[in-house]
């Protein structure tokens, strides 16, 4: 099967060989998608009629918890340990990642919102590609690493 004429491929959005992989291992997807301005996490399974969205998180709705939306790794940890937590009450054990077509390099966003959703308590499999420093923030100021641990108490309770 040749994936070149289809259009999401031809514009650099899908790599359609990959997505057939995680497909088919019949495993929720946790789907991590970064913009400019914020990190979108989203658990979603597959259904024949199109993807259906189990979970979902992005980095606005941490202002809830006392934490400061953006794109950065206290950011994407916390989306990603958001969203796990959701997708555990809806009843997800484990999941596949899926960065899409982001580089995968070590200590990037991507990978600290996985490490976020598997300290959730969802089972996947990561090897150490997670920096914990950047993850607490210890490169930022005091103040984003105190907002940090107390959106994540916050996060745990809820």
């Amino acid at each position: 099967m040749s994936f070149k004429n289809y259009k999401r491929r031809r514009e650099g959005k899908t790599d359609y060989a990959k997505r057939l992989e995680m497909l088919k291992s019949r495993q929720p997807r946790l789907v991590v998608r970064k913009s400019n301005k914020c990190v979108i996490v989203q658990v979603v399974e597959f259904g024949e009629k199109g993807d259906k969205t189990l979970a979902c998180a992005n980095s606005f709705d941490l202002g809830k918890f006392g934490f400061k939306g953006a794109c950065n790794s206290p950011s994407a940890y916390l989306v990603g340990f958001l969203a796990g937590k959701r997708a555990l009450k809806k009843g997800v054990k484990t999941f596949i990642a899926d960065i899409g077509l982001n580089t995968p390099s070590k200590g990037s966003v991507v990978f600290s919102a996985v490490k976020g959703a598997l300290d959730a308590g969802l089972g996947g499999k990561m090897g150490d590609v997670a920096d914990l420093k950047r993850i607490e923030g210890k490169h930022l100021s005091s103040e984003v690493q105190g907002s940090f641990a107390d959106a994540k108490k916050k996060i745990e309770v809820d």
